[in-house]
Order: C-alpha cells, then sequence, then structure tokens
C-alpha cells in the first residue's frame, strides 16, 4: 500500500514565497513521476509541475519562473514545490500525486491534500 502525504501549505501574502513538500511511502518504484496539482474552488483540478525519477521537470505555463520542483536525491520518492512570487490565483487546494508512467499523466496515488491561500 502507498501513503502520499503533504505539508506545508498555509495563508500568505501576494509576492510571498511557501514550500510544499510530499512524502510517498511503501511499495511505489523511485522511477514513477510524481507531481503537484491544484484545484481551486468551481474550478477542475490541474496539473501545476511533475518531476520524473531522473529530473525531467514540466510546469503549467502560469506557474513558470514562480514555482520550482525539486527531488530528493537520498530519498527519491520526496518531492517539494517552492512557490515565489504568490499571485491571489495562485490560491487552491494542493495535492501531491505519485506514480505516474510520464510527465503529463496521473498516478494513482494521492495525498489529502493541502490549503494553499493567498491573500492581503
Amino acid at each position: 500500500q502507498v501513503q502520499v502525504v503533504e505539508s506545508g501549505g498555509g495563508l500568505v501574502q501576494p509576492g510571498g514565497s511557501l514550500r510544499l513538500s510530499c512524502a510517498a511511502s511503501g511499495s511505489i518504484s523511485s522511477i514513477y513521476a510524481m507531481g503537484w496539482y491544484r484545484q481551486a474552488p468551481g474550478k477542475q483540478r490541474e496539473l501545476v509541475a511533475a518531476i520524473t525519477g531522473s529530473g525531467s521537470t514540466s510546469y503549467a505555463d502560469s506557474v513558470k519562473g514562480r514555482f520550482t520542483i525539486s527531488r530528493d536525491n537520498a530519498k527519491k520518492n520526496t518531492v517539494y514545490l517552492q512557490m515565489d512570487s504568490l499571485k491571489p490565483e495562485d490560491t487552491a487546494v494542493y495535492y501531491c500525486n505519485a506514480g505516474a508512467g510520464s510527465l503529463l499523466s496521473q498516478g494513482p496515488y494521492w495525498g489529502q491534500g493541502t490549503q494553499v491561500t493567498v491573500s492581503s
């Protein structure tokens, strides 16, 4: 069984930064991609950023240059999302996804989500 646990959400002012963490434990290979998705009220869940086991990355156009996804080489099923220059439109529940076969596909494992609110 695989467990996915996120942490690091919260309330931040526009222009501020937050760092999200995600750890996937259990029977999951480190070769699979992991990603961050978000869902704002009334909107569909969307891909924010993803990273493969070898370190290739993909970002949504709306976060390019502001968000950075990284993977812990010592703990390959741990990923981070550094979010800088946050905007009110980044407000959403952020979900970590694990077990994807590629950067643009969803894996079968999801975390419980962490709320990010950008507001003054």
